[in-house]
């Protein structure tokens, strides 16, 4: 459905969240948890080496009103700057409840506490890109 791999990212204030989809744009897979600050761009390179996506698709933080506040600015301008820095097109994706449903998700599956703590935003980001994805797929119909 897309050209090439898709990096989904979950941005938060202290980590990002990253996953990845496979060569056809079908399936979204967590992959890692970036520290945000210091090395990010470093461990950004790596992980498109790795990878080879062909565009990021950032998560966008809005109320349940689909407003967006302080966050969401924050994660444009954080997603903007990585998207330059890394000379990659960047899209965004609404991500309301993505976490939430990461979560339950790793709870269902009975993982411990302190491992959910290590993967939710990988697998916050995962939910957000197979929305994206999926989303792309029925808009191309």
């Amino acid at each position: 459905m897309t050209n090439g791999r898709v990096l989904g990212l979950d941005i938060g204030s202290k980590r990002i969240g990253v996953a990845v989809s496979d060569e056809t744009g079908f399936l979204a897979t967590a992959v890692a948890t970036v520290q945000r600050g210091k090395g990010d761009r470093a461990a950004f390179r790596a992980l498109i080496e790795k990878w080879q996506p062909t565009r990021l698709v950032s998560g966008l933080p809005t109320g349940m009103s689909g407003r967006e506040g302080p966050q969401a600015a924050d994660t444009r301008a954080y997603a903007e700057q990585l998207a330059r820095d890394l000379a990659m097109e960047l899209d965004y994706y609404d991500e309301r409840l993505s976490s939430v449903m990461a979560e339950r998700a790793m709870i269902d599956s009975g993982m411990s506490k302190s491992r959910r703590k290590e993967n939710i935003d990988a697998v916050a980001a995962a939910i957000m890109l197979q929305g994206y994805l999926d989303n792309q797929r029925v808009r191309r119909r």
